[in-house]
């Protein structure tokens, strides 16, 4: 018997910021139907690597991008404003963007305690490299020197629940070229700076490590039976 908390997994590879959009979209919308019509919910979760891409969110502001289009031209990037909460951020190669639909009812979770979870599982994602990821008050997103002169943003969170089911997620910079950051006021931060965990730990950071302990973190946090036999490139 399917239970709510049972999450299939795919890890997509590197793939264009709006086809995931997309699919994600359809996806959510299969997930609400199944859910109205009684039947059994199933979950996903999905792991991808976008080329590069700055994403504003609903309620975000066009003045914190801060390059024009020959700019965006010049580094091979996209501007696309979307449907999730949050302002604005970049996507790119050594960054794992972790892209949740699940039914939240199915976890017994509100929209800010998933938040919460999204936040706690890059929490304890970090923990493992030693590193103390913590948050900072009315900002969504985990930090690093919180309290600090030096508060800095290593992974950013930005979610769209439709009938308590999600979509979007959280980007962690792993391996990413933060250069990518200084065309933006970071999640609207004007005073905050960005890093990764290359930057911190001074070296590259082996990609499949992190998403494998981010897997582990999610069925520590929100008791996610993941069914890693979907795995796809």
């Amino acid at each position: 018997m399917l239970t709510g908390r049972e999450t299939e997994f795919s890890d997509l590879g590197i793939r264009d910021y709006r086809k995931v959009w997309e699919m994600q979209q359809q996806v959510l919308e299969e997930v609400k139907q199944r859910k109205m019509q009684g039947k059994a919910v199933p979950g996903y979760l999905f792991f991808v690597e976008h080329p590069p891409v700055y994403t504003l969110g609903k309620s975000g502001k066009e003045a914190n991008m801060l390059m024009d289009a020959l700019q965006l031209r010049a580094r091979c990037a996209e501007f696309i404003k979307v449907d999730r909460g949050g302002d604005i951020t970049f996507h790119g190669p050594g960054q794992l963007v972790v892209y949740p639909v699940v039914d939240l009812e199915s976890f017994g979770m509100g929209v800010k305690e998933y938040v919460w979870a999204l936040e706690e599982v890059v929490i304890g994602t970090l923990g493992k490299y030693g590193l103390s990821g913590s948050r900072v008050d009315g900002a969504t997103g985990v930090w690093l020197g919180t309290g600090t002169l030096d508060e800095r943003k290593i992974c950013a969170i930005g979610v769209k629940c439709s009938r308590y089911v999600t979509m979007h997620g959280f980007a962690l910079n792993v391996n990413t070229d933060l250069s990518y950051f200084d065309a933006i006021h970071p999640c609207g931060f004007v005073d905050k700076g960005v890093t990764s965990l290359q930057k911190e730990l001074k070296r590259a950071v082996d990609m499949e490590e992190v998403k494998a302990e981010v897997l582990r973190q999610f069925q520590t946090v929100m008791d996610m039976k993941i069914n890693t036999n979907t795995i796809e490139k």
